[in-house]
């Protein structure tokens, strides 16, 4: 593509040349240096990453915002995610104090496209989301994000754009290679201990630079771990007016201390739980890229890059779950009304529960590209690439890749948890008295997943320059993405307990208080109500131990690979197995013309991209005809031992236009104007077919989910200017508005269904026990169900269980199953993006700091009971970065922070949303290039200095979902480049 050459600074020029990253910029750029004597300047590091940034932004076609590696082998992060948050409008997702997913101008992780070196990438999240802490940083040359899309642009990245580079030898011809060796403490361990990092690259041209090979690697251990406190499943919300003839809902007396109003909603908790994770990670990742040229105008590229990440979790938790029986509460005032305090009490003991798990997955990534340029004639360049890119997630663990093993004391007497404060405060009748010998082995479920995406895409571009008019682009690419996962679960539904849970002197370590693991509340533990004792007993016992005891001594009616219930299955078609295949076609053609006016240089870029696609789904899930009712709380179904199978199927195609328009109005000042149309795919996980039941439902309803192949794609019009002001060699300001006008959005809705199986809580011998005991708690109507309808065919007094059954009038169980499905609603997103880069001269320090202002017209109404199609992931965010660079001392020290968030409209409790708090981060590194040894570098990292804590919440602040604390990582090591 032709490119005005507008004024580039010696400083900038002379970088490019320096620091070998030629292939990030236009071609013009090597254009300016063969007409030009510059004067070579050796400005490396900090201050040089952020040089060659600006650059691209300033050189670029459209709104682009880019890190550079600050040296070879040296990019400012570890994790990429970490990095790409200091740029304006990307905000990050974390995974257990990893970056791990970004959005981008508020749209989430799906609707933003991460290729690799131009190719799309597969996934191991099942969804459309790239995991980046699966990919190490060390072979990275720069990460691009294109905020304005252009024909060439392959679809998907509604957001942005983000496009990794990785290191290319003839980008930095000769003998290059680094090494770096990295000791990493993470505080958040209980465990763990200082673990390793250790990478290194090498890179060197031969034959007059018409052969090159590149070879880099890293491996890294981290040891981590995380507390939780949660609101398993989430709220249910009712309206002012229900009162507790509803299950869950709450009297209206003088139980409650100001209680909701008629016209207030309200929501009660499912559950209080403690968890607490330990993690340990190992990253391994490789790259190899042999490149040819054998004439100057054909360049041949041939490479291969390798990620896995293995992630093994131990867990144990304590919870109570609270089972509606007439409560007494304390209220916050409405209309949006919140427990402060939600406390019951038990006519007959309920269960205490303490459950742990030991699991693991491996994340593995593989792709073969190859790559070939010709310049045909001065006028014509052409170029093919081809790629095949698989990813999988899969077990990696003699347990499986999730698990839970449970435990129980039947003691509590009652239950109570404070809600007033960030850390909800648990309160449990009789649970500081509970002894290891109180504790029965329960339920459990030992589970295997796997899922795996193949990619295969043949992509044939071309650009032809037209004498003196403009150039044209013009290319088709052929997409074919292949996604399977299945999933199995031997899930034993002993809820009601078996037995003792085994030797505890050697299944169990002692009880500790689980309040002094937490930060959250000050150190303040204490209930707002002074009649609880606050719960701090919990025993982390040893889930090995006591899973080889249960196997031992206790028979199961189902079995994994092991012969028993306490193993997972490797049997992965036996239950949900699906599989889509996506195929794209797409042809595009680009005009671009670059010109002046009245001295004023200006590029204009006028593009159509064709693209149609088509999906096919494929799925198999596990069949039921009958349910249990097993515990108090719980109704488990009864399978069928057979499978559904059904494929469905979708298409759509779609003309997307796009314009961008370049000038310099004055020297250093740049103005932008964009136009584009895009769309964003559904998920992965959104399209695939099959019908999945919750095999646990309550008294009330089941759950599920469903698939929608039909689905159509997120659709956006979209506008940007921009202005940008060049006004020092490293310096700069920018200001610029965008805006979305999306439609065909993407939501979710619950549809009733009942699939014929029966609720044996709900018919004639339901009824009379409600009737006889004058109560609907369910310990008290199961009592009496079995002392008085023994010989009941339905019920099974041995057991514990009671069957659904149209002999007893049994009504049919609901089910609510969510499913995706497009809306009518249409959305307007817009926002304004502030950015600075100031070096104060030669004092050697510098300021970065942006902010992103983003709304949208359609927020999510707290007050509504209804599925809602409200955009998730939209938040203001800003970043503050201080650096400093002189005497060989490098520093950085960067603020990140985001706004609260809705990050999702569904809790396990249906259409209820979910907001992530507002967070903040400060992260610090610091340097030292030792003279005495050239190349060698000593450093120091610290992410996380002030152990911030996230916390998710419901419809009100009180609502609490979840909050995990994390800690402080720090990190001392050395780098020797030659």
């Amino acid at each position: 593509m032709k490119t005005t050459k507008f004024t580039k600074t010696k400083l900038a020029t002379s970088l490019s040349v320096v620091l070998g990253v030629s292939s990030m910029l236009p071609a013009y750029a090597a254009d300016e240096i063969s007409d030009e004597n510059i004067e070579v300047l050796q400005v490396t590091g900090i201050r040089g990453s952020l040089i060659k940034s600006m650059d691209v932004k300033r050189s670029s076609s459209g709104v682009v915002d880019s890190i550079s590696a600050e040296d070879i082998g040296k990019f400012p992060d570890t994790n990429l995610a970490e990095s790409l948050q200091r740029i304006t409008g990307v905000s990050i997702d974390r995974s257990n104090g990893e970056g791990s997913k970004v959005s981008v101008r508020g749209f989430g992780p799906d609707y933003n496209l991460i290729t690799l070196n131009g190719r799309q990438m597969p996934v191991t999240t099942g969804s459309r989301s790239f995991d980046f802490a699966n990919i190490a940083s060390e072979s990275i040359s720069g990460v691009e994000v294109h905020k304005t899309s252009q024909a060439s642009d392959s679809t998907g990245g509604i957001g942005s754009t983000i496009d990794i580079l990785t290191h290319r030898p003839f980008s930095s011809p000769g003998l290059k290679a680094t090494f770096g060796v990295k000791a990493v403490d993470d505080q958040s361990t209980d465990n763990g201990s200082v673990t390793p990092e250790l990478s290194g690259l090498y890179s060197n041209t031969f034959a007059d630079d018409k052969f090159g090979i590149s070879l880099s690697a890293s491996y890294q251990e981290r040891e981590s771990g995380n507390q939780q406190a949660q609101v398993g499943t989430g709220w249910r919300s009712f309206p002012g007016t229900a009162d507790n003839s509803d299950w869950g809902g709450v009297a209206k007396d003088d139980t409650q201390i100001n209680r909701p109003g008629d016209d207030d909603i309200y929501s009660v908790p499912q559950t209080t739980v403690y968890r607490f994770e330990e993690q340990q990670r190992t990253r391994t990742n490789g790259q190899l890229v042999l490149q040819y040229s054998p004439v100057d105008s054909v360049v041949a590229t041939l490479d291969y890059t390798y990620m896995r990440n293995d992630i093994d979790t131990q867990s144990n938790d304590v919870s109570a779950w609270f089972n509606f029986v007439p409560s007494e509460n304390v209220w916050s005032d409405g209309p949006i009304a919140s427990p402060l305090i939600y406390s019951e009490t038990y006519d007959s003991p309920a269960d205490l529960s303490m459950a742990a798990g030991d699991y693991g997955v491996r994340n593995e990534s593989g792709s073969l590209g190859f790559n070939i340029e010709w310049q045909a004639s001065d006028d014509l360049k052409l170029t093919f690439d081809a790629h095949n890119s698989t990813a999988e997630n899969k077990p990696n663990n003699l347990y499986g890749s999730s698990n839970n093993l449970s435990t129980a004391a039947f003691v509590r007497t009652s239950a109570a948890t404070d809600f007033s404060g960030d850390l909800p405060i648990l309160a449990v009748g009789g649970g500081n008295a509970v002894t290891p010998a109180d504790m029965m082995l329960t339920g459990s479920v030992f589970g295997n997943s796997r899922n795996k995406s193949e990619i295969d895409q043949y992509q044939f571009d071309g650009e032809y320059l037209f004498e003196d008019a403009g150039s044209i682009d013009f290319g088709i690419a052929l997409t074919n993405v292949n996604n399977h996962s299945q999933s199995v679960n031997v899930q034993r539904n002993d809820w009601g307990g078996v037995g003792s849970a085994g030797d505890f002197e050697d299944a169990w370590f002692p009880a500790d208080t689980i309040q002094d693991k937490f930060d959250a509340n000050g150190g303040d533990f204490s209930l707002a109500d002074g009649n609880f004792d606050v719960l701090d007993t919990i025993f982390m016992w040893d889930f090995a131990a006591v899973r080889d005891f249960a196997a031992a001594n206790y028979a199961s009616s189902v079995s994994g690979d092991c012969g028993n219930g306490f193993c997972p299955s490797t049997n992965y078609a036996a239950e949900t197995d699906r599989y889509t295949e996506e195929e794209s076609q797409a042809v595009y053609i680009q005009y671009n013309y670059d010109n002046e006016i009245a001295g004023m240089p200006y590029d204009v870029h006028f593009g159509l991209r064709y693209e149609q696609t088509d999906v096919t789904s494929t799925a198999a899930v596990a069949g039921y005809n009958g349910a249990d009712w097993i515990a108090e709380t719980e109704i488990a179904l009864v399978g069928t031992g057979e499978q559904v199978f059904e494929t469905k199927s979708g298409d759509y195609d779609y003309l997307l236009p796009s314009f961008n328009f370049n000038i310099e109005v004055v020297e250093d000042v740049m103005l932008r104007a964009a136009y584009s149309e895009t769309i964003g795919r559904p998920d992965y996980t959104a399209i695939q077919g099959g019908t999945v039941l919750a095999t646990l439902a309550n008294r009330s309803n089941g759950g599920g989910s469903a698939g929608n192949p039909t689905l159509l794609p997120l659709e956006s019009e979209n506008i940007d200017f921009s202005a940008e002001w060049y006004y020092a060699p490293s310096s700069y300001v920018s200001l610029g508005y965008f805006r979305k006008d999306t439609k065909n959005f993407i939501s979710s809705e619950t549809v009733q269904t009942t699939n014929g199986i029966y609720n044996p809580a709900s018919g004639d011998l339901y009824k009379a026990a409600v009737a006889a005991t004058g109560t609907t708690e369910a310990g008290a109507v199961r009592d009496y169900i079995f002392a008085n309808y023994a010989s009941n065919a339905a019920v099974d007094v041995a057991n514990q269980i009671i069957s659904g059954s149209a002999a007893n009038n049994d009504e049919l169980l609901n089910f609510n199953i969510t499913t995706p499905s497009n809306s009518a609603d249409s959305s307007v997103i817009d926002g304004w993006e502030f950015a600075v880069q100031h070096f104060f001269g030669e004092t050697g320090f510098g300021v970065i700091a942006n902010y992103t202002l983003v709304d949208s017209d359609q927020a999510y109404d707290n007050y509504s009971f209804e599925a809602q199609s409200a955009l998730v992931g939209i938040s203001d965010t800003a970043n503050a970065v201080l650096v400093y660079e002189n005497y060989g001392f490098q520093a950085r020290v960067a603020y990140n922070w985001r706004d609260e968030f809705l990050n999702s409209t569904n809790q396990g409790t249906g259409a209820n949303p979910q907001y992530t708090e507002a967070y903040s981060q400060i992260d610090l590194s610091v340097s030292y290039d030792i003279e005495s040894v050239e190349g060698l570098t000593v450093f120091f990292e610290g992410l996380n200095i002030t152990e911030e804590y996230t916390r998710v919440h419901g419809r009100a602040d009180e609502q609490v979902l979840n909050l995990t604390e994390t800690g402080a990582r720090y990190s001392l090591g050395a780098r020797y480049t030659f």
